[in-house]
């Protein structure tokens, strides 16, 4: 089939059986221990957002997720904090020349997922020790997945909706350490698919049209995505990140859940007009915004399908308006989560270079069209096999020469139990730039 050509009928039809398991994390975890599972990022439509109005209003909104209230010392006590942070927290932790450079994304980042469950000091050694070993500089870590916090928070509105998973033991420490090696921490925040705050907070989910909280397939509650208490939430968790040592904030699951016809209508409070496009690239860009006067840049992960599809997919994610929201997007090209007859490949999965290649060429393409240059494709790879072939240090290669050939140097690679050992020898030992200058052209006639 030509790619292409798919109309957003298709893509809602794929939806139930190519998002649900199509450019996520989280078809991928199905052998693994209580793994958490990332997705997605966002976009907006043509409206053109005021971050600073929103910014206040974000901020004040938080008072309905228990955040201490106006003109009393408690809050006072908050915003003193918020400013301290904001003053002490560069230079507050190890930054050697190499890490200013990843923070700062002149040097680009190739990088490991790692678990909720394998941020502890054996774990993080072992993985601390491939990096050093290898061209690999960067390490993704659950900061907050879907099953709530992985750190102890000393915010009382944060703490709230921790949950009750194990968490990792002195988490400022192990980021310190990963810093003192030159690696770049990276806080990966699941952000609406958020089960532990919806049922903490059941003023700010998404509902049915009676007004009862709405569930997805699973049976969970999802957070809305137009309460700006969530926001202010999910900017708090950032921000201690970032007092932390956390040198770049990854958003995950800024998307809808998918609206199976199945299911009963998704309705939003606090909606006021604005289209699921439109408020999820507001988040991100007021996260971008408060983060860059931190000296931190805010990125986004995203369904492989969005850089190819050219309208919105129905969880609200569409190229252009994420290109402009965030520094990086992270689009999950995983060869496995494409449909057949993707890019008129019979089989998406055992031809991991064209789909990769493909995808990201076309994702440079449309930043062109905005203006949009440097490293500001991330993608993820696929480090797991679901079906055949088994996935492999050659499938890794593969695919790292699609990124290459495309024009960008950095990726991060998914597997998600952190296990990375069998995929070593598809690793450099040392960071090479290997982006083609001019990018390999992809085949012309695979999108028509």
């Amino acid at each position: 089939m030509q790619f292409q050509k798919i109309t957003l009928a298709i893509v809602a039809a794929t939806a139930a059986s190519v998002l649900a398991c199509t450019g996520t994390h989280e078809a991928s975890a199905g052998n693994t221990t209580p793994v958490p599972t990332p997705e997605s990022v966002s976009i907006h439509g043509d409206a053109n957002p005021t971050t600073t109005s929103v910014a206040t209003t974000v901020r004040a909104a938080a008072d309905t997720l228990d955040r201490p209230v106006a003109n009393t010392p408690a809050r006072a006590a908050a915003d003193t904090d918020t400013a301290a942070r904001r003053q002490v927290v560069v230079g507050e932790h190890p930054t050697p020349p190499v890490l200013d450079s990843l923070i700062k994304g002149t040097l680009p980042a190739r990088g490991l997922y790692v678990f909720r469950f394998g941020a502890n000091t054996r774990r993080l050694k072992h993985l601390i020790g491939i990096a050093d070993s290898t061209e690999i500089n960067a390490l993704i870590i659950d900061v907050k997945d879907e099953f709530g916090l992985n750190y102890e928070s000393s915010d009382p509105m944060v703490r709230k909706n921790a949950g009750t998973q194990v968490k990792a033991h002195n988490l400022r420490a192990l980021v310190d350490t990963i810093r003192a090696h030159g690696i770049l921490p990276v806080a990966r925040i699941v952000v609406f698919k958020d089960s532990v705050t919806a049922r903490n907070n059941p003023n700010h989910t998404i509902r049915k049209a009676d007004g009862t909280p709405w569930h997805d397939k699973k049976g969970q509650t999802w957070v809305n995505p137009y309460a700006n208490a969530i926001w202010e939430y999910n900017f708090r968790v950032a921000e201690e990140a970032i007092k932390m040592g956390f040198g770049e904030i990854q958003f995950d699951y800024i998307r809808f859940p998918e609206p199976y016809k199945s299911l009963p209508p998704q309705v939003f409070p606090e909606q006021n007009g604005r289209t699921k496009p439109q408020v999820l690239s507001e988040f991100l860009s007021a996260a971008r915004e408060r983060f860059a006067k931190l000296g931190v840049r805010t990125t986004a992960d995203i369904f492989g399908l969005v850089t190819t599809v050219g309208g919105t997919l129905e969880v609200g994610q569409k190229w252009e308006p994420i290109a402009q929201s965030v520094d990086v997007v992270l689009p999950m090209v995983y060869p496995s989560h494409y449909p057949p007859g993707s890019f008129q490949l019979p089989h998406p999965n055992a031809d991991p270079y064209d789909v990769v290649h493909i995808a990201i060429s076309r994702a440079r393409e449309r930043d062109e069209k905005l203006g949009i240059k440097g490293e500001h494709v991330r993608p993820w790879l696929q480090a797991f096999s679901i079906g055949n072939p088994k996935y492999g240090p050659h499938e890794i290669e593969e695919q790292k020469r699609g990124v290459y050939d495309a024009g960008f140097d950095g990726w991060v690679l998914w597997e998600p139990g952190s296990r990375y050992d069998k995929f070593l020898p598809a690793l450099e030992k040392t960071f090479v730039s290997r982006k083609k200058n001019p990018p390999v052209p992809r085949p012309a006639n695979r999108l028509d």
